[in-house]
């Protein structure tokens, strides 16, 4: 019996040698983090041309076309000024509240367009990913080069409404474009983490929306955070103050008012922004990059 084992598996090791010695491998074989990122590298075409034609579809749906990405954050921010701003009071002792509003909407409006886009990336192109063969990672990073496209639109309108409400330009305008850098791979990370488990758990789509909501209430988009960190103390002011969302919308804020009150230091807000981009980023590509040969199947 051993003689025969051992004849059994003489074959099977002649068949790996041969594969090795000519390059080949498994078709099932989950790759490399660095092919996978390489494999990412070599289709950027093909990620650029979907992303652009997802802006080319949605503009086909609607009359306006790329005018609702501004038009929808800005009536978001109307309807939230009147609620909070007049009928509650919000905006007394808030300085420029209409701009810091707007950037905070439009801001927070970026991050929750990418994350529930890259949630449904995958669920919502099965057809695809069971027809053609390419890195899944492209579908979530497509839906953020979208975003992104989106973003310039709205930061455009944003910087009109900063203008018209009196604030001045200054040099630390320049802080926008890291500031949004940081922000884009954090939404990607967490967009890849959310893609992957929506794939496995189909009912977390539903939960999104009431995640974002919450999170959007807990960062002080709609207020002064001032209002939010006086009723904090110790350990619960920490966690308010390490909030990526808040970190981000903050870095805008302070880039673009120029007697806006931070929570922390701006050399804090900017290590936490880096900090958050790359644990977000890392994790979230890992993690996708683990359930690459699991989407589309059952």
């Amino acid at each position: 019996m051993t003689q025969t084992a051992m004849a059994g598996t003489e074959p099977s090791e002649s068949l790996k040698e041969l594969a090795r010695k000519h390059g080949l491998s498994s078709s099932g074989k989950l790759p490399s983090l660095h092919g996978y990122a390489r494999q990412l590298w070599g289709y950027r075409h093909f990620i650029t041309a979907y992303a652009n034609a997802r802006v080319s579809s949605t503009l086909g749906t609607n009359h306006l076309g790329i005018f609702w990405q501004v038009l929808t954050p800005l009536f978001n921010a109307a309807v939230y000024y009147v609620i909070f701003g007049v009928i509650l009071g919000v905006k007394a002792g808030a300085g420029n509240y209409i701009a810091m509003l707007c950037t905070g909407v439009f801001i927070y409006s970026f991050t929750s367009a990418t994350i529930t886009g890259g949630a449904n990336s995958i669920v919502g192109n099965l057809g695809m990913i069971r027809a053609l063969q390419f890195p899944r990672a492209a579908l979530p990073i497509s839906t953020a080069l979208v975003e992104v496209r989106n973003l310039i639109a709205s930061m455009s309108v944003l910087v009109v409404i900063v203008l018209l409400t009196g604030e001045p330009i200054t040099l630390r305008w320049l802080l926008v474009i890291p500031g949004l850098a940081l922000q884009m791979v954090f939404n990607v990370g967490i967009g890849m983490f959310c893609a992957r488990l929506t794939s496995k758990i189909i009912d977390f789509k539903q939960l999104l929306p009431f995640i974002m909501r919450i999170w959007m209430y807990a960062s002080a988009v709609l207020y002064p955070v001032e209002r939010l960190i006086s009723h904090a103390h110790g350990w619960k002011r920490y966690l308010i103050e390490a909030n990526p969302l808040l970190v981000y919308i903050e870095l805008q804020r302070h880039a673009l008012l120029d007697n806006y009150a931070l929570t922390s230091p701006p050399m804090k807000l900017w290590t936490l922004a880096l900090g958050w981009a790359v644990i977000a980023g890392l994790i979230g590509f890992v993690f996708f990059w683990r359930g690459e040969k699991g989407y589309g199947r059952g």
